[in-house]
């Protein structure tokens, strides 16, 4: 059963520019992980490793729909075997960052790298000793410059 149509949509030239625009999406998403595939480097084997070894928990965080994804990624972690925890930014400046120890690594998730709640958590990542993997577009960005790995988007 598909989905219900809305008054209005039921034509033909709307149905076809829609389906059009759904091709047009998955094209472009396809264009763009075929350049994130030809973009991977050291970097990411030296990621792919910290979190292989990690004694502690990973701890992944983000705002926003940065935010979202981390709680996916985060979820899969777990469910893979890696202890994994999200961290809600804002959360974690009002009591929350206890949860983090010094064996545990940060995963941070930030298109611009320089997100308000962002920059002000990286400090206090660094006085819990833990390590810092940036995933960010932006190799110049206050968390790019803070963490021990960044891999660029």
């Amino acid at each position: 059963m598909g989905l219900p149509i809305r008054r209005g949509d039921s034509s033909p030239s709307v149905r076809q520019k829609r389906l059009e625009r759904g091709v047009e999406i998955l094209r472009l998403s396809i264009t763009a992980l075929q350049h994130l595939s030809d973009t991977l480097d050291e970097d990411f084997l030296l990621a792919v490793d910290k979190i292989r070894s990690l004694k502690g928990s990973l701890i992944v965080t983000g705002i926003g729909k940065a935010g979202l994804i981390g709680r996916k990624l985060s979820a899969t972690f777990a469910s893979t075997g890696t202890r994994s925890h999200f961290l809600h930014p804002a959360e974690a400046v009002h009591g929350d960052l206890g949860c983090i120890g010094p064996n545990d690594m940060v995963l941070v998730l930030s298109n611009s790298g320089s997100t308000e709640e962002i920059v002000r958590l990286l400090p206090h990542f660094s006085r819990r000793s833990a390590s810092i993997i940036a995933m960010t577009s932006k190799c110049n960005s206050p968390l790019a410059r803070a963490a021990d790995l960044t891999l660029l988007l």
